[in-house]
């Protein structure tokens, strides 16, 4: 029976010499095994524990030897073991609680003195310097020659960079590093993201930086990024577009979307309500979508996208007279707020309402509506903003719904009067 973890073995004694513990743990490998005592030439049953500095291990004896046990944060990985002779306190922390748990039963067993059939014994050997080291948190592999090929990426870590090592694809062992809070593949040949790496739960920061990506699965959008991810760097990729589920990323704080291909930004952008840092220059944006007003950033760059010159008159016109009986019945849940779900209504009928437009009424159109951009100053929604052209402007053309003539007609005429002030 062997665990790794931190350990700090405490003298009870010190105190009444005026001394006091570290109270840090220093990385060790404990093993419950058979040692032969050289005075009474007999087996017993022993606890080692090694360390980095002392990797042929100190020994103490289990049998009969155990005062008690503290097990209240086991959970958490940690516990205490009181021994009677030496008078010490075995310290345990950052243990799999468990690996933990099923240590001090053994440990427990052997204190009783159970047949020592029934225990998980190990051999007492000095460990390997690397069993002792402390856990790696980060890793950086900038070069091909220097990617593992035979060795697996160290479990502990929380940081991982691999750049420059011309990867068609993510390892699906960095998939297993549950710990991981930034994963770093930018400058690669990555074209596919497995949804898998929504499974990193711990994962907040995923840099994909000059690869060759054409799509962001819905999957991830849906998966558990949804509530920790927060810094999400797509740039210089092949993106066209971002599915409408993007816009369950909400923890997003910093997007960076600038040299892709995109032709629009999320319709439902405006959800993402933490976001403060948003680039999304040299893409293909020719309006942006209308819910673009309800962000509140600190820093917008779309610089070197082909914005158009908004003009009232131009519009698209997708209403029919009378309408439908299935917009009226969709425009009536979306303004009345009726509470609906695919348990009450048919699933297609749910996406259209989730892609719902807000006319300038205030009122809601889904698939029948008057379409038309207008011009908004970007200092609207960003303190700070790159200019949008080399002419030093800061507007950009926004979509705007109308959900019947009536409402276009009045845009229209507030327009008019405003250009003849």
């Amino acid at each position: 029976m062997k665990l790794q973890c931190d350990v700090e073995v405490v003298n009870r004694m010190l105190p009444t010499f005026g001394m006091k513990s570290r109270g840090k743990g220093t990385r060790a490998v404990l093993s419950i095994g058979k040692h032969l005592d050289k005075t009474t030439q007999r087996s017993n049953i022993y606890l080692m524990i090694c360390t980095a500095k002392d990797r042929a291990g100190s020994k103490y004896k289990l049998k009969g030897n155990i005062e008690k046990f503290f097990t209240w944060f086991v959970e958490e990985g940690k516990a205490t073991v009181r021994l009677k002779e030496p008078a010490v306190d075995i310290c345990l922390s950052k243990a799999d609680s468990n690996s933990l748990k099923n240590f001090l039963s053994a440990a427990r067993l052997a204190d009783r003195g159970s047949d020592t059939s029934s225990l998980p014994l190990s051999t007492l050997t000095p460990v390997r310097a690397r069993d002792v080291e402390q856990p790696k948190k980060k890793l950086a592999i900038v070069s091909k020659k220097d990617y593992p090929l035979t060795s697996n990426f160290p479990h502990s870590l929380e940081q991982l960079q691999v750049s420059y090592c011309k990867l068609s694809r993510v390892d699906m062992r960095m998939l297993s590093l549950k710990a991981l809070r930034k994963l770093d593949l930018s400058n690669n040949h990555i074209k596919k993201l497995p949804a898998t790496i929504g499974d990193l739960s711990c994962l907040s920061e995923l840099i994909l930086h000059n690869n060759h990506l054409e799509a962001f699965s819905e999957a991830l959008c849906l998966s558990t990024l949804q509530r920790t991810l927060q810094h999400l760097d797509l740039s210089q990729n092949r993106l066209q577009m971002l599915p409408a589920q993007f816009c369950q990323l909400r923890e997003l704080v910093n997007l960076k979307l600038d040299d892709n291909a995109l032709l629009c930004l999320p319709f439902h952008i405006g959800r993402l309500s933490k976001l403060r840092f948003l680039s999304a220059a040299h893409n293909q944006l020719a309006v942006l979508p209308c819910d673009f007003r309800k962000l509140s950033l600190e820093n917008l760059d779309l610089f070197g996208n082909p914005f158009i010159q908004p003009n009232p008159l131009d519009h698209k016109m997708q209403l029919t007279f009378p309408l439908p009986l299935q917009e009226l019945a969709s425009r009536a849940v979306a303004n009345l707020r009726i509470p609906y779900g695919p348990h009450l209504i048919p699933a297609h009928l749910c996406r259209d309402l989730k892609i719902a437009k807000t006319c300038d009424c205030g009122r809601i159109c889904i698939s029948f509506y008057i379409k038309t951009a207008v011009s908004m100053n970007l200092h609207q929604v960003s303190h700070t903003v790159v200019l949008v052209d080399d002419m030093g402007g800061t507007d950009a053309p926004v979509e705007q719904h109308f959900c019947s003539l009536s409402c276009y007609s009045e845009f229209l005429d507030n327009s008019l009067q405003r250009g003849t002030r």
